[in-house]
């Protein structure tokens, strides 16, 4: 009778279309569980150094051991292993070593045994083309600006994300910047060599492998014969196809390349670039000492015009650019103002983010009696605070003039002019201690900061602040040629006629003074590779210009353009570039932070084809995760049948990958395809 009840209910659920994981016929292998982290044997080099930066750019958990150091735990059978539950775990799922020589000895056989009863994977972090990682020296030399290609076997083997070829960086010509060794297959007698990433020199000649897998002696081992560090672009976009390889598709972690640019001031207009005095008209010109000279208005301000063709521009692209706006600019212009009509007839086209009314400085009151400006003190000495009520002031009029136009935004999202407010050196080494009572009484919750000062997150009162990074398209720019002379000012040598900033500022490089035609041949390669860069690093902080640059010659649109170009060339549609909210920016710095913090909490482990997750954390976390397409959500066990359910993530670069909330105590399954 149980027998047919069993039946009867596993005939239902069937038919109910639930599908189920049918226990198999024939004997199964012994279990092995093996737990969701990497070990990495860490000696300090610069090829370890870039494969840790890719860890912890998507979240992979992994443990690290100091090689060389006095007091580090031996590589024994029981540090890589035991038995739980009757049941044997490998403690790691990966292992990356500086080279295949890292270990010697009994830790060399330990680790050897560990990877092949669990079938664990290795990456050689930097190493040559040799008979120990199965290759012979086709070539070797220096690879700068060589072409790579991914090979039928790299995009079955983790690299499926990347559509078109991969540059070795080359970005000065002056300097040696990656070595490497073409390598081909020579592998022992028994043994295999799969090359997944070639190239071929600058110059030409024969192609070899660059990244390879030896497979020998029951293990896999996946050799990288090109040095790069963690913040050359093609070690960027190859990152994530080495994690992926080592974990075979399932980890912890989430990776996703993210594009958001704000305009600021809109509706305002932004002073221009004098071109002859080497200041700025409005902001920093002496008007006595140095009277403009330009022949045309001293402000930049957008027309309908532009505002057309941005909302051609954002069709075409599929991307969306977020307008950081003040009221107060609109209100000025008048009541018939042409931009403020073009702005409010396409409404719906554009994302809103309130920029204050009026733009005022929010931090200490200026002195401007001196050069540079100083916080205005009182009587007895005490710094001069913008008020809260004025913070308040301009959060608000902003937010009632905005849905008085029927514009729709976050007001819970907050731009202030200049990122005033926040601690600025050398002038504010502390926030204006009126700004987070103001953001609170407004229920601001993400306030944006300068990427260039802070690049991490950090609590404001009941707000976040969410780093921006600036493009060096100058606010105080429409033209193409205030751009190229401006940015001549700053990065040229005083005997160039520069300003000679760049010779004492050991962040800055002199450049040699450009030409007409420098905006097209320098400044856009150049401030676009920077921003490409933050894409493919998975950073998710926006990027931020002005208003004035998408007026007059419209001097933004060349370097988006380039930095999109080269991104959809380089991966697959279905690896497309995020466009995420400011909201959202500052969701995945939370739950990367958060996730950073208390990784340590959560135990997950792959068992007979399951994920298990156990957040062991005081309380509720995010969880990131990717896995294989086809995985689904483990929904229940019944009479000891496993029940699947809907397929787990989404879809992004051929994975299926997201965050899951699990509350304390929580557990989340999974089967993998």
């Amino acid at each position: 009778m149980k027998s047919r009840i069993i039946a009867g209910a596993l005939a239902l659920l069937g038919a109910a279309g639930i599908a189920l994981a049918q226990p198999a016929l024939a004997a199964a292998a012994p279990k092995q569980r093996i737990d969701l982290r990497v070990l990495v044997l860490d000696d300090g080099t610069t090829g370890i150094d870039t494969l840790r930066a890719q860890l912890d750019r998507e979240g992979v958990p992994y443990d690290t051991i100091a090689l060389g150091t006095d007091g580090r735990p031996a590589i024994t059978p029981a540090y890589l292993a035991d038995t739980v539950s009757g049941v044997r775990r490998a403690r790691f799922q990966g292992v990356i070593l500086p080279n295949e020589g890292a270990v010697a000895g009994a830790e060399a056989t330990a680790l050897a045994d560990f990877e092949r009863e669990f079938k664990i994977r290795q990456i050689d972090a930097y190493t040559w083309a040799n008979p120990n990682v199965g290759q012979s020296t086709a070539w070797s030399g220096v690879l700068d600006g060589a072409t790579m290609h991914v090979t039928a076997a790299g995009k079955a083997g983790g690299f499926g994300y990347l559509a078109g070829p991969v540059a070795v960086d080359d970005r000065d010509p002056a300097v040696l910047e990656s070595y490497g060794y073409l390598g081909t297959p020579a592998p022992a007698a028994g043994a295999t060599f799969t090359p997944l990433v070639t190239a071929t020199p600058p110059g030409g000649g024969t192609s070899g492998s660059l990244m390879g897998v030896y497979a020998h002696d029951g293990r896999e081992e996946l050799a990288i014969t090109l040095a790069a560090n963690r913040y050359q672009t093609h070690a960027m976009e190859l990152g994530h196809g080495l994690i992926t390889w080592l974990t075979r598709g399932i980890h912890l972690g989430y990776a996703r390349n993210w594009f958001s640019v704000h305009v600021d001031d809109v509706f305002l207009p932004d002073d221009r670039w004098d071109t002859v005095h080497n200041c700025t008209v409005g902001d920093d010109c002496n008007p006595q000492r140095q009277p403009a000279v330009q022949p045309y208005n001293t402000t930049i301000r957008m027309t309908k015009d532009d505002v057309n063709a941005l909302v051609a521009w954002q069709k075409s692209r599929g991307v969306k650019l977020d307008m950081v706006f003040n009221g107060g600019g609109s209100v000025e212009a008048g009541a018939g103002d042409p931009l403020t009509a073009a702005f409010v007839k396409n409404k719906g086209q554009f994302r809103w983010i309130n920029h204050t009314y009026e733009h005022p400085y929010l931090g200490c009151v200026q002195d401007f009696a001196v050069t540079p400006w100083r916080c205005a003190t009182d009587a007895p000495g005490r710094t001069r605070w913008v008020s809260q009520a004025d913070i308040s002031a301009q959060i608000k009029q902003n937010v009632d003039w905005a849905r008085g136009k029927g514009l729709t935004l976050d007001a819970s999202e907050l731009v202030t002019g200049e990122h005033s407010g926040l601690k600025s050196l050398p002038q504010m080494p502390n926030d204006n201690p009126n700004l987070a009572p103001a953001l609170n009484a407004n229920g601001v919750r993400y306030v944006a900061s300068d990427a260039s000062r802070e690049q991490t997150a950090r609590a404001v009162g009941n707000a976040t602040t969410v780093p921006r990074f600036p493009l060096n398209i100058y606010y105080n720019v429409g033209s193409v040629a205030e751009e190229v002379d401006e940015y001549n000012w700053l990065y040229t040598r005083k005997a160039d006629g520069g300003s000679g900033i760049c010779e004492n500022n050991s962040a800055s490089t002199c450049i040699r003074p450009l030409g007409a035609d420098g905006f097209a041949r320098y400044i856009v390669p150049m401030e676009s590779r920077i921003a490409y860069d933050h894409v493919v690093s998975g950073n998710p902080a926006p990027h931020y210009a002005h208003q004035s640059n998408l007026a007059e010659d419209r001097v933004l649109y060349p370097v988006l353009d380039a930095v999109l170009a080269r991104y959809r060339a380089t991966y697959t549609s279905a690896t497309p570039v995020i466009n995420p909210k400011f909201a959202e920016s500052a969701l995945q710095n939370r739950r990367q932070a958060a996730w950073s913090a208390a990784s340590r909490s959560v135990e997950a482990y792959l068992l007979g084809g399951k994920v298990t997750i156990n957040n062991r954390a005081t309380g509720s976390l995010d969880v990131p995760l990717t896995m294989p397409n086809g995985s689904k959500f483990v929904t229940a066990s019944v009479f000891g049948v496993e029940v699947t359910g809907a397929a787990f993530g989404d879809a992004y670069g051929g994975e299926r990958s997201a965050w899951r909330s699990i509350g304390k105590g929580g557990q989340q399954l999974l089967r993998v395809s």
